[in-house]
């Protein structure tokens, strides 16, 4: 049809048509909240380059969640910091399921899913084994999934494998499986890029590489076709939800996932989109809850049905 009969406009001239006929939506129902959990007692340790975010001991985990879940958040994903690293990720079956007990404890009702990598745990701050200078991708394998079964054990409802190690939703599966945990879901990392924007998030887990860097084994930056092999991999191997991440910069392979296989998709709104939006924000460039809430209606219009970001109790608040 075209203009003058048909006039576009007719629908935008108020707040109620705009809402009518709205494409996408967003609900407080699709958010995650990140959770940094250390040890200690009465630790809220406040990561510097994340305004507003913090280490938290499991007691202050449980304030957070609690605030979280009051404003209609229904779930929270956990990060360990572990007082000992060591060559092996000992902490990685620390701290975690201590503040999954909590948490399943204290708040049921609320989704607990929990991170599983190793980085955190690492002495040298790489996702897997170190041997000759290099990660050893099937020396790893054992490892994420002893830490996936002890997060389920603890109460965890979803284990998520951010690692991007080759093989490893296939070990954590048959791990989880083994250890009568067949009902518990893997969200899996499965685009996941060696990105520029995980600077902040370095900072907050306390996991930057000692020596090198993680591009062999995150994805390049480059490669869309090569992302959607590893999503049929991880569905193939028994993921039940995919994510791609950074979000922002990669909303074309969003789009791409959900066409392709209609799975379930999350992405990770990660530090580095929060610290840039935080910090044009404190100097008056932009409007915060402008730009967020365009953000993650952008996230959903791609195709994502999970939006795991550090706002999701202030996009609660302004959803009311």
């Amino acid at each position: 049809m075209n203009f003058p009969q048909y006039r576009p406009c007719r629908l935008r001239q108020s707040a109620a048509l705009r809402a009518l006929v709205r494409e996408t939506e967003l609900s407080v129902s699709h958010l995650v909240l990140p959770l940094f959990v250390r040890e200690g007692r009465e630790a809220r340790r406040p990561i510097g380059s994340m305004p507003g975010q913090f280490q938290l001991s499991v007691d202050e985990i449980l304030k957070e969640a609690r605030q979280a879940f009051d404003l209609g958040v229904p779930a929270v994903i956990l990060f360990g910091i572990p007082a000992r690293k060591d060559a092996r990720a000992s902490g990685a079956c620390g701290i975690v399921p201590k503040a999954v007990r909590a948490l399943k404890r204290e708040l049921p009702e609320l989704l607990v899913i929990a991170d599983v990598c190793l980085c955190e745990y690492m002495s040298h701050g790489h996702c897997g084994v170190v041997r000759n200078g290099r990660v050893d991708n099937d020396a790893t394998l054992p490892l994420l999934a002893k830490a996936a079964v002890a997060y389920a054990d603890a109460g965890a409802d979803v284990v998520a494998p951010s690692d991007m190690m080759d093989g490893r939703v296939a070990a954590i599966r048959a791990a989880l499986d083994r250890a009568g945990h067949i009902e518990t879901p893997i969200m899996s990392y499965a685009a996941k890029f060696a990105s520029a924007f995980y600077g902040p998030f370095r900072e907050a887990a306390e996991s930057a590489p000692k020596f090198g860097d993680r591009r062999s084994y995150q994805m390049d930056a480059g490669n869309a076709e090569e992302a959607l092999r590893e999503v049929a991999l991880d569905i193939a191997e028994g993921a039940d939800i995919v994510m791609v991440k950074p979000a922002l910069a990669y909303l074309d392979l969003v789009r791409r996932v959900k066409d392709q296989f209609g799975y379930p998709v999350a992405v990770y709104n990660v530090s580095g989109e929060y610290s840039m939006v935080k910090a044009a924000a404190a100097n008056g460039w932009v409007d915060e809850r402008a730009v967020v809430m365009e953000m993650m209606t952008g996230f959903r219009r791609a195709g994502a049905d999970i939006l795991l970001t550090y706002w999701a109790k202030d996009i609660a608040r302004w959803l009311r």
